[in-house]
């Protein structure tokens, strides 16, 4: 996973499942262009864009690009069952490519996936986001359940102190994803939850990436209030990150 990998968003807008949707940023930036972020609909310019080609004849997403699927909304939602299983047709035809697939519901996976997955596709990664230890306790056991070649974590926006040691321990989890809360958001990152997470993680030599402060910082008992542009380099020189050679 890089920083600047392409984004698909076959469908846009989602409803707010759990305690880290409070301050969703597609809500924020829909508001700001005078959208409702709770709408969902079937995007029409980017619905099958692994397959669009330039003039040239070239793919517009290139071979070997990691890349976010349903960023400004939840490929697992309810509302999109109807569109899915074109969009898994897309992803079975683009091999050259890993997708990263995100959710919030996690117990939807297994009955949503395709029907020749077997034991997975080695061109996806399935992820879930959990905000707090209850939604971690939840999520990730369903998605240790799921049969997938690969899967990660996201914690971001993380709001309280988790510990992901045991699911660590299962040698599944790839790689770990946190950050705090950001745009409209005001509940606090600690230094102290990041360590622990990334303590864990070189424990199981499982990737990890901090990838934002959020707005609001805790170190040594102090909070910062830090701007959106900077929080990736404040995550950055913190030195709270593990990358594997060769990762994505």
């Amino acid at each position: 996973m890089k920083r600047n990998d392409p984004s698909w968003n076959p469908w846009h807008g989602c409803h707010k499942y759990s305690e880290g949707c409070k301050n969703c940023f597609m809500y924020f930036l829909d508001k700001t262009r005078g959208h409702d972020g709770s709408q969902i609909y079937k995007t029409k310019t980017d619905f099958n864009l692994p397959l669009k080609k330039d003039r040239q004849g070239n793919y517009k997403i290139k071979s070997g690009e990691f890349v976010r699927v349903c960023m400004s909304s939840d490929f697992f939602l309810e509302e999109a069952d109807e569109w899915r299983e074109e969009v898994w047709e897309m992803i079975k035809r683009r091999p050259d490519v890993t997708f990263s697939l995100l959710t919030k519901r996690a117990s939807r996976i297994k009955d949503h996936l395709p029907k020749d997955w077997g034991d997975g596709w080695d061109n996806v990664t399935i992820a879930v986001s959990c905000e707090n230890q209850k939604r971690a306790d939840e999520r990730i056991p369903l998605l240790l359940e799921v049969p997938a070649k690969h899967k990660w974590v996201s914690l971001k926006p993380m709001i309280e102190e988790i510990d992901i040691d045991k699911y660590l321990s299962t040698g599944q989890i790839e790689m770990v994803l946190l950050g705090g809360e950001n745009y409209e958001g005001d509940r606090p990152l600690h230094y102290e939850w990041v360590e622990k997470v990334y303590k864990q993680c070189l424990k199981y030599d499982v990737e990890f990436i901090f990838g934002q402060t959020g707005n609001f910082f805790v170190k040594d008992g102090k909070t910062y209030h830090i701007d959106y542009k900077d929080q990736i380099n404040q995550a950055l020189k913190s030195g709270l990150q593990k990358r594997k050679e060769n990762s994505k």
